[in-house]
């Protein structure tokens, strides 16, 4: 028992450690790039309270991916950095992520080891729940990107339809294909959106039409968007009319659309299966058989 909490201890001493020092380095930093712009004139704002608290959890995690990643090496890096494009989440490298994987394992392991040892929790539940509590912390972050980049994916294809649609009425208006993806990205909200402002600026910088539309399907690879880019740059090289191929892929999707809608339909009743069976039947069977049971009871007892 001793040892336990001497262990809790140091877990918590070295996580209060790493977070005032986390807390410290933006502050010093804001302080000394306040000071370098009131040198020339200038006056800077007041930098909101949960702004200064994201920034130094993001410091504290960024300062625990490269000490303890750069000496152990990440694990799936690349893997990693796709979830983290694919989610969305630019600001974030993939030594970021494994920090937010040390801090959740260490900070939740030793919040739960504390407690346990507070509350007087037998030695068996304090190592069990420990391991648990590490392993949560170690997973969450991790599961939570895919999560997002899931989702941010799903929403990218359901609004391909209408950026196709929006290309064939640009196309056959008299604009070339760059011009109708310009005038298509001011239209879409949301995450295509974002992805296709994000290749109109690889195109201003200078990169082609095609590859800037490869790198937006390496940031979204799914079946839907790797099907618009492939017809697109195969037009772009082969000379086909634009207009037509964006007309055949638009009844495609649409297809696709309904397909998917189809199949969650589908999936709904073995979804509904298991509260029915375990939470509504017994309820219904409660109330229903109940009273027959009683009555049973009593006219054996009588008998």
């Amino acid at each position: 028992m001793i040892a336990l909490f001497v262990i809790g201890l140091l877990l918590f001493g070295f996580a209060v450690v790493v977070v005032g020092r986390a807390v410290m380095l933006p502050r010093q930093r804001m302080v000394a790039n306040v000071t370098g712009i009131e040198q020339y004139g200038f006056s800077a704002a007041g930098v909101p309270e949960d702004a200064k608290s994201r920034a130094a959890l993001a410091d504290l995690a960024k300062y625990v991916g490269e000490a303890v990643g750069g000496r152990l090496g990440v694990f799936r890096e690349s893997e990693l950095r796709q979830s983290l494009v694919s989610a969305g989440m630019y600001s974030v490298s993939a030594r970021m992520l494994f920090g937010y994987q040390v801090i959740g394992a260490v900070g939740l392991g030793a919040v739960w080891l504390s407690l346990s040892i507070i509350a007087g929790t037998r030695a068996t539940f304090i190592v069990i729940g420990t391991i648990l509590a590490v392993v949560i912390g170690w997973v969450a972050p991790v599961a939570y990107v895919r999560r997002r980049a899931q989702k941010r994916l799903d929403q990218i294809d359901y609004a391909l339809p209408e950026l196709i649609d929006l290309l064939v009425v640009s196309v056959e208006a008299g604009l070339g294909f760059a011009g109708s993806l310009r005038v298509a990205t001011e239209r879409l909200p949301g995450p295509l959106g974002a992805e296709l402002r994000l290749a109109n600026h690889e195109q201003r910088m200078g990169l082609p039409v095609t590859d800037a539309l490869e790198n937006m399907l390496a940031r979204c690879p799914t079946d839907t968007m790797r099907g618009f880019v492939r017809a697109v740059v195969e037009g772009q090289r082969l000379g086909i009319s634009i207009g037509q191929i964006m007309r055949n892929l638009a009844v495609e999707m649409r297809k696709r659309r309904r397909q998917l809608a189809e199949e969650r339909a589908h999936k709904a009743p073995i979804k509904m299966l298991f509260p029915l069976v375990f939470m509504i039947f017994p309820a219904l069977f409660i109330v229903l058989l109940g009273p027959a049971v009683f009555s049973i009871f009593d006219a054996l007892k009588n008998k």
